[in-house]
């Protein structure tokens, strides 16, 4: 019988070289940190939780595993079997027997089911938990694009080009990207703490797994010892003894009914094997999705590269401008000009306006006295 306490063992080892790589990336982590202080502290969270939910699933082994060793020892002092647990149902059936316990094919079948499906049910929350460790880190991931995408709007919205300083317009510039860059740090960081995570717990979860595995196969072996192994055929019966009717026909029945339930047993494994392919299938597709993402996470860096290539092209820009300020006079003269003659021309269409205003209300003076002249009205009396 294999201890589980040598898995605790592999875990705290590697819990410990974890914590040795994050202190030595302390600094740099606390920033990554404080760029999503939100989202991070929820992946932090989730990740400690998996973490002491994968270190309970061992440790509630320790109990069962003490006392198969006892009870395969043969000792004296055997404590009382486990009532609960993953050894209940064998407790019970060794109270009620003792050391007259004997298993058919299909007791220690059901038996290993049982512990199987237990075990089974305990890891499902463990691999929940790494599944939510992506998820978040692929949701902070769009969170922080949705801001940078926003931030890079509102830089090209907010830019003013006409008759402003070149100088002022590159401090406005290089001020509007620090939003954009901002978002990008928001997204890189949740990646990073998602991923680096789930592969934390995942490698948690694995060693959980094995401890499990080997608790399993252990029971198996031990419970192999105590099975009566039969053909199940009424055929072999020794016929030297005569057997009465009614016995015969309750062990055809009994035959009966032990073969539907190993055809149920068959179903139940058959299911258990689709769900176990439906579980492979959803992790071939966390896995494309962590490759997304590491796609993601590659053309955000090539649009970063491009930002950081844009900037000498903008000081290049801004010194030109600058060298071309001995030209302004000369615009300003002709700006002043331009300006006058707009005055002018705005002067002349309002004396236009005017005189057009005037000939159409005498037009319409002499329309009001035509109408009156044939209706016959006097154009007085209005």
């Amino acid at each position: 019988m294999r201890q589980p306490g040598r898995v605790l063992i592999w875990i705290a080892l590697f819990l410990l070289a974890v914590a040795g790589v994050a202190a030595l990336l302390h600094q740099r982590l606390i920033e990554a940190f404080l760029a999503n202080p939100v989202f991070n502290g929820m992946i932090v969270a989730v990740l400690a939780v998996g973490i002491i939910i994968n270190f309970r699933q061992v440790l509630v082994l320790g109990p069962d595993a003490a006392w198969l060793r006892a009870w395969q020892r043969g000792a004296e002092s055997l404590p009382p079997p486990p009532k609960r647990g993953l050894l209940g149902s064998l407790g019970r059936m060794l109270q009620e027997r003792g050391d007259k316990l004997q298993l058919t094919t299909m007791s220690m079948r059901a038996l290993l089911d049982g512990i199987r499906s237990r075990l089974d049910e305990a890891r499902d929350l463990s691999r929940y938990f790494i599944g939510l460790l992506i998820f978040l880190g692929l949701l902070g991931t769009f969170w922080g694009l949705l801001d940078t995408l926003g931030g890079i709007g509102r830089v090209i919205s907010g830019l003013s080009v006409g008759g402003g300083d070149a100088t002022e317009l590159f401090e406005q510039l290089r001020a509007g990207l620090q939003e954009p860059l901002a978002g990008m740090g928001t997204a890189f960081s949740s990646s990073l703490f998602g991923l680096a995570g789930a592969l934390v717990l995942g490698f948690v979860d694995l060693q959980a797994g094995h401890a499990q595995n080997r608790f399993y196969n252990d029971v198996e072996e031990q419970l192999t010892g105590l099975t009566r192994f039969s053909s199940g055929a009424l055929a072999n019966v020794d016929t030297e003894h005569s057997v009465p009717s009614y016995i015969q026909a309750l062990l055809e029945q009994t035959a009966e009914s032990l073969d539907r339930l190993q055809r149920l047993v068959a179903r139940r494994e058959e299911e258990r094997r689709s769900a176990e392919e439906s579980i492979s299938t959803v992790t071939e597709q966390v896995g494309e999705l962590a490759e997304q993402i590491r796609s993601e996470h590659r053309r955000m860096l090539s649009q970063a590269r491009g930002q950081m290539e844009l900037q000498p092209v903008l000081q290049r820009l801004a010194d030109s401008l600058g060298e071309r300020g001995e030209e302004s006079d000369s615009m300003e003269e002709r700006l002043r000009s331009l300006d006058h003659t707009l005055h002018r021309l705005v002067d002349e269409m309002q004396s236009e306006r005017t005189d057009l205003a005037a000939e159409l209300r005498d037009e319409i003076r002499l329309l009001t006295r035509t109408v009156a002249r044939a209706t016959g009205t006097d154009p007085g009396e209005r």
